[in-house]
């Protein structure tokens, strides 16, 4: 037996390739199968740029348009029924006294008169802050929804006999309500500058504006990053009747 020392070394073991070879065939396997996948989803369109993929936007204004459209429907319906039962129906000028007061209470009658309008907007686009105001946050530059409420509580309560918000008029079961910087009002969408026009005394009107806290804190906005702010005096303004549905989802007695 030779001595270990005197012997020839042994063949050096080479690095097994075969598990990288495996692993390169399945990264192109599944290279394969995306393409493949992306291709039958497309069914030959551009995904990014395919016209056909409704964006939410576009759908908000479909569904605004067909409410606009229904709304309009309706009002046609009820002023034919109107025609039909004041026709057949003969009433006393005591009957007809009362149902136009609860017509007018109730926001379905139109009304005349000397009004306010009030419009609210965003901030400029790049709005800084004016000297001696904090550097504004994002929600320091548009309307929210308590700013709109608070306009209209405040015509309200100066007397308002009837108030139009956008092309709408408002009723005891209207909701004003924003969902980012848009307006949601019985079924229709809106985008700033927001127009709230009331009938009324301009002078209650105007001094109830003036009063209101939510107003005045809506005002250092205004004077620290530039919200839109204006009031119109008109002296002859008429707020149609509103044409919407009149169903009560939910109701209790006051009191």
């Amino acid at each position: 037996m030779s001595n270990s020392a005197d012997s020839p070394p042994g063949p050096v073991r080479r690095p097994n390739r075969r598990p990288v070879r495996l692993l390169t065939a399945a990264v192109f396997a599944l290279a394969g199968l995306i393409f493949v996948t992306s291709f039958n989803t497309a069914k030959g369109t551009n995904i990014r740029t395919d016209t056909s993929l409704l964006k939410l936007s576009d759908l908000i204004h479909e569904r605004d348009r067909k409410n606009a459209e229904l709304g309009d429907a309706n009002a046609a319906v009820r002023h034919d029924i109107d025609a039909l039962v004041s026709r057949d129906h003969g009433t006393s000028d005591a009957e007809d006294a009362r149902l136009n007061a609860l017509e007018k209470g109730a926001g379905t009658k139109k009304v005349t008169g000397r009004a306010l309008t009030v419009t609210l907007d965003d901030a400029p686009p790049n709005a800084t802050a004016n000297p001696g105001y904090p550097e504004p946050q994002p929600n320091d530059l548009v309307i929210h929804q308590q700013d709109l409420q608070a306009v209209v509580n405040a015509l309200w309560k100066g007397g308002a006999e009837g108030i139009r918000v956008m092309d709408q008029r408002l009723i005891s079961t209207s909701a004003v309500r924003c969902v980012g910087n848009t307006l949601i009002l019985q079924g229709r969408v809106y985008s700033p500058p927001y127009k709230i026009t009331a009938v009324g005394d301009q002078g209650k009107l105007h001094k109830a504006l003036t009063d209101s806290p939510a107003i005045q804190n809506y005002q250092l906005y205004v004077k620290a990053y530039g919200l839109g702010w204006k009031v119109d005096e008109r002296d002859k303004e008429t707020l149609p009747g509103y044409t919407g549905t009149v169903d009560l989802h939910y109701a209790k007695p006051a009191g």
